[in-house]
């Protein structure tokens, strides 16, 4: 492996907005184009967890997140692009990893007490599933034996789980043998997190999101309700792009955006900004235009992609098949270090004992 391998992947919610992209996907294609080893999962189980009554837009969710996928740069000859539910190891290995862990250890995930904390849910009403999904993840990284996790900064503490499992497997069963696992490490997201266009955080079900494959006007009318700063009401009132906490100002949107998507004019925008020498709504029409441009080679990739349907469905069938020979290599050194497989060598003193029998 010329820089290592990595394992990441979404829940299919179907087509993506600016924060999966900033947050996930443009690091994918960054490092897949350095040369790294990248296995990219559509997590259908863990989908599940909290949204397993209605799976009627499954199927599409999947094909709209793929399609995104590919068109914002991802190779599916350089990545594996793959479905988790398609690899049936991952269900497998998450069952003997499930072994490992105490229940206490997995009520301890701050993201898990969020969740729980915001579907209000308590011990009566969390499903084992949704209790275990950190466990799966631990499985979902290892079966490829990926050396690193590319996260934002909540998802630390999982990837810290599955180093604590990958230790914990080795010490109990490759004491005479060759680890199994590596201990992944956590690849931070440079640009981790991008607000929504109400200053929140980003959601679909909120509707404060620009989709990657939203056309020009679409995103020229998204981009006119973003938040900006309240107190500049007149053209030439100075105003504050950055966060204000002495009154609760979030910072502007559009200037964060900027900072995202027109970097060389972000800080010259900022200062006329600060010096009332800038309006709000020239300011996000040229916004608009910067994010239509910036997002203009990701539309023509979808509508290509789009028009050849199987050539998608050839290119998860694709990565599903390789992805599978590399789960079940894994599993196979997992079973025999495990003393689950036929071929596990026999403890001397059960051989002796067979002898004797005999």
């Amino acid at each position: 492996m010329k820089q290592g391998r990595i394992l990441s992947g979404m829940r299919p919610t179907g087509r993506l907005h600016l924060g999966n992209y900033v947050g996930a996907l443009e690091n994918w294609v960054r490092l897949q184009n350095e040369g790294w080893q990248n296995f990219h999962m559509v997590a259908d189980w863990h989908m599940l967890t909290t949204g397993f009554e209605d799976t009627a837009n499954l199927q599409s969710d999947i094909h709209d997140m793929v399609l995104d996928w590919l068109a914002a740069g991802l190779d599916p000859e350089k990545s594996v692009i793959f479905v988790q539910s398609a690899v049936k190891e991952h269900a497998e290995l998450h069952l003997l990893f499930s072994m490992l862990v105490s229940k206490a250890r997995l009520e301890r995930i701050p993201t898990l007490k969020e969740q729980i904390r915001d579907l209000h849910l308590d011990e009566q009403t969390i499903s084992y599933g949704h209790l275990g999904y950190s466990v799966l993840q631990a499985a979902d990284i290892l079966i490829y034996k990926a050396t690193h996790v590319p996260v934002g900064e909540d998802q630390v503490p999982h990837v810290e789980l599955t180093r604590e499992i990958a230790r914990r497997f080795n010490f109990l069963y490759c004491r005479d043998r060759a680890p199994v696992f590596p201990e992944p490490e956590a690849q931070l997201t440079a640009f981790a997190r991008l607000r929504g266009l109400d200053g929140n955080r980003m959601s679909k079900s909120v509707g404060n999101t620009i989709l990657i494959s939203d056309p020009p006007e679409e995103i020229a009318a998204k981009v006119r309700t973003a938040y900006t700063d309240p107190k500049k009401i007149r053209a030439n009132d100075p105003g504050r792009p950055e966060r204000d906490p002495s009154d609760g100002h979030g910072g502007c949107v559009v200037w964060e955006y900027h900072r995202k998507f027109n970097p060389t004019e972000a800080e010259s925008i900022a200062r006329r900004c600060r010096a009332g020498e800038l309006a709000c709504v020239p300011d996000k029409r040229h916004l608009a235009q910067v994010l239509a441009d910036a997002l203009g080679p990701i539309r023509e990739r979808r509508a290509r992609y789009a028009a050849d349907p199987d050539r998608v469905r050839e290119v998860i069938a694709d990565g599903n098949s390789r992805a599978r020979a590399v789960a079940a290599r894994t599993m196979e050194e997992v079973r025999s270090a495990m003393g689950l497989s036929s071929d596990a060598p026999l403890h001397p003193a059960a051989s002796a004992a067979g002898r004797r029998s005999s």
